[in-house]
C-alpha cells in the first residue's frame, strides 16, 4: 500500500483539492485511531500518543492514489482548554456536513467504556448530513472473547446499529482485512492491491 501523509490542517477547505473520495476516521479521544491507521497501511504514519488528543488537525493522508483517509481529532477528553475542544468540534462537524468528497465516515468505539452521548452525537450527526457510517470496535485483544462479544451487542444497542460493528485489533491484526474490504466496497472502488 502506498501512503503519503499530504495535509494536516484545521480547516477542510485548506485541505486537498483533488477530487477523489474520502474517508474520514472519527472517536472519542485516545480510542486508537491512530494505532488503526498505522496497522491498516502497515507503517507508522499516524503519530500515537499516550496522551488523549494529540490529533489536533485533520490529516489527508493518499492512499495508492485513489482517496483519502482523514484523521479527524479526537472528542471527549483532551488535555487542552475548552475553547480549543470547541473549535476542534467546530472544525470536525463543518468538515462532515459539507465536505462533498465524504464518502463514509468510520466510527471508532472503545467496547471497554460505556458508550459516550458523543458517540451517538457523532453518528447523529453523520445521519443528518447523509454521510454513511461504518462502527468499528478498536482495541479488540484487550477483552476476553465472551465480553467481547457482549460488548459488541451493548454498543449494536447503545447505537441503535441495523448490524453489528466490525471488531478490530492493531495489536493482532484482526479485523484489518474486513475493515479494509467494507471501505473498498463502500467506495465501490479497488483501493487496495
Amino acid at each position: 500500500m502506498h501512503v503519503d501523509l499530504r495535509a494536516c490542517v484545521a480547516d477542510f477547505r485548506q485541505g486537498p483539492r483533488e477530487p477523489l473520495p474520502q474517508v474520514a476516521f472519527a472517536g472519542r479521544s485516545n480510542v486508537g485511531k491512530s494505532s488503526l491507521l498505522n496497522a491498516v497501511f502497515g507503517r507508522k504514519l499516524a503519530k500515537v500518543s499516550k496522551t488523549p488528543g494529540k490529533t489536533k488537525t485533520l490529516n489527508y493522508f493518499l492512499v495508492n492514489g485513489r482517496c483519502f483517509f482523514v484523521d479527524l481529532p479526537g472528542y471527549g477528553f483532551a488535555a487542552v482548554d475548552k475553547s480549543q475542544r470547541q473549535a476542534w468540534g467546530e472544525h470536525v462537524t463543518e468538515y462532515i456536513l459539507k465536505e462533498e468528497r465524504l464518502r463514509l465516515v468510520v466510527a471508532l468505539v472503545d467496547p471497554r467504556v460505556p458508550t459516550s452521548p458523543l458517540d451517538q452525537a457523532l453518528l447523529q450527526l453523520c445521519y443528518h448530513a447523509a454521510k454513511p457510517v461504518l462502527v468499528v470496535l478498536t482495541k479488540a485483544d484487550a477483552l476476553p472473547r465472551h465480553a467481547l462479544v457482549q460488548e459488541r451487542a451493548r454498543v449494536q444497542r447503545d447505537l441503535q446499529l441495523s448490524e453489528p460493528p466490525l471488531i478490530f485489533s492493531a495489536k493482532s491484526g484482526e479485523g484489518k482485512r474486513e475493515l479494509v474490504q467494507q471501505i473498498a466496497r463502500r467506495l465501490q472502488t479497488p483501493l487496495f492491491g
